[in-house]
């Protein structure tokens, strides 16, 4: 799922979002709640009308965000008090504000309420949040407004600790969601860890409901996910790495800004059918760059949104003929992660 995280895939058209075969996308709480406010986005359509989205749209919480992003004063059982990173206002951020936000925001799958600590967080850290992030998605389930044309996910935390997360997917299974979401990963924990916790807490959650991955990542992520019982993901690293001049391919991510692609006629990927590839060079990418042209940072994105629908959708014929283990050894896109070349894009502050 492409991230628009304030009512926008930036830079990209609707049309060519859906071009790349991007089925659902997102929007986000947090950002979309300190401007332009939810009861604006309601009095102009809701946000299928405000993104010019006809299909599904999924809004994150905005837990994430508080958490990473804000300057928070208190955090209680009642909610989080944090100071707007837009104009230093106070705002209250409640498991039953979140989801009165969300109704009036009108996405098709919006998420409870929840808290999410550091990775590197400590145990005694981690059992609280766990604690608050239960009672937090009975406090959601009971605020929600629209669940028969929303569908509520709760979201399992509890770090890299299985046992923690063992009892926080227990908690809100017995609260027999829509739909259950695996949070706080990519978040310092490592691959392997990772996995770990993927290959430990995912069997847990119910098989016949989505089980959606947040926020993550790489495509070798992604595939671990899948490997786990994973459905959904999102990830803001496809547009904010084209932004920057970073584009997957098969063979592994290249940086256009490199002199090597001055005079490249090729394109940014050999076999890729986006309109990017279709119809301009690298050469000429990379030129519209350096001459900060915005064509540049909109087609990079537009190739790598396809880039990962590519994948998905190999993977969804694969695990529909039973070769997925097949594919996933011998695909070379399934072993690509962090390049290791220097800062990688994904890093960035920059917001989506």
């Amino acid at each position: 799922m492409p991230v628009g995280t304030q009512g926008t895939i930036k830079g990209v058209l609707p049309d060519h979002v859906a071009a790349t075969g991007s089925q659902i996308i997102l929007g986000n709480t947090y950002h979309l709640l300190l401007r332009p406010g939810e009861q604006i986005v309601k009095e102009l359509g809701d946000l299928h009308a405000f993104m010019s989205w006809p299909g599904p749209i999924l809004t994150d919480s905005g837990g994430f965000q508080v958490f990473s992003l804000a300057d928070i004063r208190t955090i209680s059982d009642v909610g989080v008090s944090f100071k707007s990173h837009i104009d230093g206002a106070i705002i209250e951020l409640t498991p039953q504000r979140s989801i009165q936000v969300q109704n009036d925001l009108g996405a098709d799958i919006i998420m409870a309420f929840d808290e999410c600590p550091p990775g590197t967080a400590e145990r005694a850290y981690q059992i609280q949040a766990v604690e608050r992030t239960l009672r937090w998605a009975e406090l959601c389930k009971t605020a929600h407004q629209r669940p028969n044309d929303q569908a509520l996910f709760a979201i399992v935390q509890g770090g890299t600790d299985l046992e923690l997360r063992g009892k926080c997917a227990a908690g809100l299974i017995a609260m027999d969601f829509p739909g259950y979401a695996v949070g706080g990963l990519a978040v310092g924990e490592g691959f392997e860890a990772m996995k770990l916790v993927l290959t430990g807490v995912t069997p847990m959650l119910p098989e016949q409901k989505p089980r959606y991955l947040m926020g993550v990542g790489f495509p070798r992520d992604i595939v671990a996910g899948v490997a786990s019982g994973i459905d959904m993901f999102d990830c803001v690293m496809p547009t904010r790495n084209g932004r920057n001049a970073y584009a997957f391919t098969a063979a592994g991510p290249i940086r256009l800004r490199n002199s090597r692609f001055a005079r490249d006629r090729g394109p940014v990927e050999e076999g890729c059918d986006c309109y990017a590839c279709r119809n301009f060079s690298r050469g000429a990418i990379r030129h519209f760059f350096f001459a900060g042209e915005m064509l540049g940072p909109v087609l990079l994105s537009v190739h790598n949104i396809r880039f990962y629908q590519r994948l998905m959708a190999d993977i969804r014929k694969a695990i529909g003929e039973g070769r997925f283990a097949q594919f996933r050894a011998q695909d070379p896109r399934c072993q690509l992660g962090p390049a290791g070349d220097g800062e990688n894009p994904e890093q960035l502050k920059e917001m989506d």
